[in-house]
């Protein structure tokens, strides 16, 4: 059994790569093979490391260093905490439901529950300092290339942004 084996080694993974899609195909590399050790074919749920994989995603997912959104190809996206302020910089150039963090719970029964938390009210406040004073080509540097769809973004109304 290769790959990440802790919840700990998938947080530097995410960490190391600044953005990283839980599972989905797309221009970051997957969380779920990075855990498995090899690429998986199909849905996740069926590899023979499913339980594992589960239990190593859900950690990175609840850790206060990780984003869950959608910011890529609207995907399910891990950001880890130290780009947050770059997305607060280029947050007019994002739809607001990429940067919305999504949250998993669980209901008594047993039930997966998902809510949206609107961007920026889960920005905490000094994140949204350093995203003001943010460099905006270092911004573009690490995250221009999940800019999907940045012109109808900046203009759709009721966008909301921290600079003004």
């Amino acid at each position: 059994m290769g790959g990440l084996a802790t919840v700990k080694e998938a947080l530097a993974f995410v960490e190391e790569h600044g953005v990283a899609l839980a599972s989905a195909k797309g221009p970051a590399p997957r969380l779920t093979e990075a855990i498995a050790g090899e690429p998986i074919r199909g849905n996740w749920w069926t590899h023979p490391q499913s339980r594992r994989i589960y239990a190593i995603l859900a950690g990175v997912s609840e850790s206060d260093q990780i984003l869950v959104c959608r910011v890529v190809n609207g995907k399910t996206t891990l950001v880890h905490r130290r780009l947050w302020p770059s997305l607060v910089r280029l947050d007019q150039r994002f739809a607001p439901e990429q940067i919305a963090r999504l949250k998993e719970e669980h209901t008594a029964s047993g039930r997966h529950l998902s809510r949206s938390i609107p961007y920026p009210d889960w920005v905490p406040s000094e994140v949204i300092k350093e995203g003001r004073k943010a460099d905006e080509q270092e911004a573009l540097r690490v995250l221009g290339r999940f800019l999907v769809h940045s012109q109808v973004a900046r203009e759709r109304p009721g966008v909301r942004s921290l600079d003004g």
